[in-house]
């Protein structure tokens, strides 16, 4: 008896071994760097030349939106955060002056990819369930209101509060951004922070190895050029 219990508490133990081994070379990750203002070389522009209509298009490598999320070993023994980005995304943006207004943007969150496939592949079909709901989308409700028009090489911070819909769920929320014109391009960084179930989202997990927070975020970075 003695001997099987031995047996038993080692084979517990190799179990659990194999399992924190499993999560750390398959699911741990070294999440993408957050989103900020690059420094892009500025050119001269004429004044009032930022006023007009700003676009974003899908395929530029630039250009994402994405997910920023913490994952768990079971029993809480160790985590890592996690990272997906899709740039299959379009976005209209108009600015007169110091308002800017009429803004959209939608992503295709069927292209979001990580690090790792079975990550990617999850979450097609549980969780955020992309097959069922591919788009994430903002739109503005309220024209945001600068301090000054923009100018060439300035980084300005503000807030945007619009429509936020994920997972077929629409909620008004407010989102920190900045901005920044080169004088041919605008650049525009932000985050959100999610509860998933607000959205009616179900966290996935897989059992005895991880799990995911409730609590995420969205993240941005998008450069305009205008039409």
């Amino acid at each position: 008896m003695r001997r099987l219990l031995k047996w038993l508490v080692l084979g517990v133990v190799v179990v659990a071994a194999l399992a924190v081994a499993g999560w750390y070379f398959f699911l741990r990750t070294t999440p993408a760097p957050r989103a900020e203002i690059v420094e892009t070389p500025t050119v001269s522009a004429a004044p009032g030349t930022v006023d007009g209509t700003w676009t974003v298009k899908p395929g530029s490598s630039k250009n994402f939106v994405g997910y920023r999320v913490t994952e768990k070993l079971f029993a809480n023994v160790s985590q890592s955060t996690a990272t997906g980005r899709t740039d299959n995304v379009t976005g209209t943006m108009k600015i007169s002056g110091t308002t800017v207004s009429d803004v959209t943007v939608t992503a295709d969150l069927r292209d979001l990819t990580s690090d790792n496939s079975f990550r990617d592949g999850r979450i097609r079909s549980e969780g955020l369930e992309s097959d069922q709901f591919p788009q994430a989308k903002f739109v503005l409700t309220s024209p945001i209101t600068l301090s000054a028009a923009p100018t060439v090489g300035q980084t300005i911070t503000t807030q945007a509060t619009g429509d936020f819909t994920l997972h077929g769920v629409t909620k008004s929320v407010t989102i920190e951004l900045q901005g920044r014109w080169d004088g041919t391009t605008v650049q525009v960084v932000g985050s959100l922070p999610i509860a998933f179930s607000d959205y009616g989202i179900s966290a996935p997990t897989a059992p005895a190895v991880a799990s995911v927070d409730d609590d995420g975020e969205m993240e941005l970075q998008l450069f305009f050029t205008k039409s």
